[in-house]
């Protein structure tokens, strides 16, 4: 990790933060809130964090007392997937159209408190300050502050977090029949697309004709992406079959899936298999404690 990283997060604005809002808890919804207005003012961006020691170790990392702390942060390769994410960025914008009313746009990255994404968020804005140049001919002004957003943290976990990654397999797929499960006491779907929402109209109301990059974690910006989306033909529950890789960005679609990638479905362990059934063990480890 470069030699000063850490430091800077002292220069972190904390975008929407409210007295005891860490530990927080998870909203308790009962149905999806209404679609994100058709005229938003800005464009947005979803940028998954790199690699991280939670993905090196294999285990859910989704406790709100993370929020804040260097816990989970990035290995070294996720620092150059960071990195390397800006010149992605910026292609996506380029073919997205950088002006927006033909003026000067201001390009903003917004991240979760987790430190996984405020370090990707630093390391993507190291990236773009190698671009100056493209940078001024796409007609851009680079904000170098971050400003952080709670509600872009990590979908949470429950009684699964800490747990091996595989046990997301025995979620996953309720979330194609109920948007509103919280099976093991997870974060919902719908609760998730709630925080999505607030996001957005907070963005709405500070920002406008800007660039925003919401530097975030996995189910949340593939459910983000299904949510903007907005289509009747795609279950927003199905997010998982468009995965996000560490440090990968796309644009956020609105009402349309014509640009999402190809789902690939879920798989979970096969029956019989020592890993189906030490998954099988530890939730039913679980449910009796």
């Amino acid at each position: 990790m470069p030699a000063g990283f850490r430091d800077r997060y002292n220069e972190c604005v904390v975008f929407s933060r409210r007295a005891a809002v860490f530990p927080i808890g998870v909203a308790s919804v009962t149905e999806m809130p209404p679609p994100l207005p058709a005229n938003l003012t800005n464009n947005y961006y979803l940028l998954r964090h790199g690699q991280s020691t939670a993905n090196v170790a294999e285990i859910i990392s989704s406790s709100r007392s993370l929020a804040y702390t260097d816990t989970h942060g990035l290995t070294s390769t996720g620092y150059e997937q960071g990195k390397a994410s800006a010149l992605a960025l910026l292609d996506c914008i380029e073919e997205k159209g950088s002006a927006l009313n033909n003026s000067r746009s201001r390009l903003i990255l917004i991240s979760s408190p987790f430190a996984r994404a405020k370090q990707t968020a630093e390391a993507c804005l190291d990236g773009l300050l190698h671009h100056k140049d493209r940078i001024a001919n796409l007609n851009l002004e680079l904000d170098t502050t971050i400003f952080m957003q709670d509600n872009l943290v990590e979908r949470y976990f429950g009684r699964l977090d800490a747990q091996a990654i595989y046990t997301y397999a025995y979620v996953w797929p309720l979330n194609q029949f109920n948007l509103t499960h919280t099976a093991f006491d997870v974060e919902s779907v719908a609760a998730v697309c709630h925080r999505i929402r607030k996001v957005v109209l907070e963005c709405e109301d500070q920002f406008n004709d800007c660039h925003l990059v919401l530097v975030s974690h996995a189910d949340v910006l593939q459910i983000a992406q299904l949510y903007a989306a907005g289509a009747a033909n795609i279950n927003v529950g199905s997010f998982s079959s468009y995965r996000f890789k560490n440090g990968e960005v796309r644009e956020m679609l609105m009402g349309s899936t014509e640009l999402l990638p190809d789902p690939v479905p879920l798989q979970a362990p096969d029956r019989g298999t020592a890993l189906y059934e030490k998954a099988a063990y530890d939730i039913s480890k679980r449910e009796r404690s």
